[in-house]
């Protein structure tokens, strides 16, 4: 399988299919739903598969906007009707917004395995 990649002006969604898991990086400050589509498109194409593990890997991810939390969160909480896919989000601590933000998609998603280093 070839790997997805959404790309913008400052960011690059990527997704290998071979270890399910979903890249960020660079600066995701775009206006609002209808801007982030593909990218919940993408989420929702790889749920839809039903893989036993997906991963999202924020670590390079320097910036991500109120309307891309609220994507990110929206996408989590549906995640509770899946309850067969056991999510995981990779963090960084040298990223000023994650630790605090990612923290908050556990109480959404209690199985969610963060690992934020």
């Amino acid at each position: 399988m070839v790997i997805q990649e959404i790309k913008g002006e400052d960011h690059i969604v990527q997704y290998d299919p071979e270890s399910v898991t979903i890249c960020f990086q660079g600066e995701l400050s775009l206006g609002g739903p209808i801007e982030y589509k593909p990218i919940k498109d993408l989420l929702e194409e790889v749920t839809a598969t039903e893989p036993t593990i997906m991963t999202l890997n924020l670590r390079s991810l320097l910036f991500l906007n109120s309307s891309g939390i609220s994507l990110l969160s929206k996408f989590v909480m549906g995640l509770r009707k899946k309850p067969n896919i056991q999510l995981i989000i990779l963090g960084s601590k040298e990223v000023a917004w994650q630790d605090k933000s990612l923290q908050n998609l556990k109480k959404f998603l209690p199985s969610l395995e963060l690992k934020v280093e």
